[in-house]
């Protein structure tokens, strides 16, 4: 069995920092709707035309591990449009000699997986690029969307909704 996708960065801050810059997700990775601050929240994630993903967040220890896992999903560019939905998304925060070191893992996410190119390719700009940035400068690269792109919060909203019953549809027939 393949490895799950992982990543990792070292930056100039606390523990504490690091975990809080992670759970400001519009900072570094884009537009959200709903919330990361506590274990059960819910939100959702999406880059319109492409795909949306909801997540719950499962861990929360703060200074330590961060864990999300993906209720539901939707990926217009491969076969397996669910492909994430049962995956989970965690950050593990460890103070070293050189600062703190995040190690991003998408459990799950695997290299015979479709997407596994690009997502991973994703998840490294975004961990390794924005995430840092954020962490080191207050300033991240998040996904924007402009023009036709933009989101209205009922937008939003009824992606949220679509997450959530792809989600309980998929526990259903489990």
């Amino acid at each position: 069995m393949a490895a799950n996708y992982t990543t990792s960065i070292t930056v100039d801050a606390t523990p504490q920092e690091a975990f809080d810059a992670i759970n400001d997700v519009p900072a570094w990775w884009g537009r959200i709707t709903g919330s990361t601050t506590a274990v059960g929240d819910e939100f959702v994630y999406l880059v319109p035309g492409l795909h949306y993903s909801g997540f719950r967040v499962t861990e929360l220890a703060p200074k330590i591990h961060i864990a999300w896992l993906v209720t539901g999903s939707y990926l217009d560019f491969v076969t397996d449009k669910q492909e994430w939905t049962g995956t989970t998304a965690r950050f593990d925060i460890d103070a070293t000699d050189q600062g703190t070191r995040i190690t991003f893992t998408h459990d799950g996410l695997k290299p015979e997986d479709e997407c596994y190119e690009l997502c991973s390719n994703a998840w490294g700009m975004f961990v390794n690029g924005s995430l840092k940035a954020f962490i080191e400068t207050g300033t991240g690269q998040p996904y924007s969307f402009d023009g036709d792109e933009a989101l209205t919060p009922d937008d939003h909203a009824e992606l949220h909704q679509q997450v959530a019953e792809a989600a309980a549809l998929a526990n259903n027939a489990g």
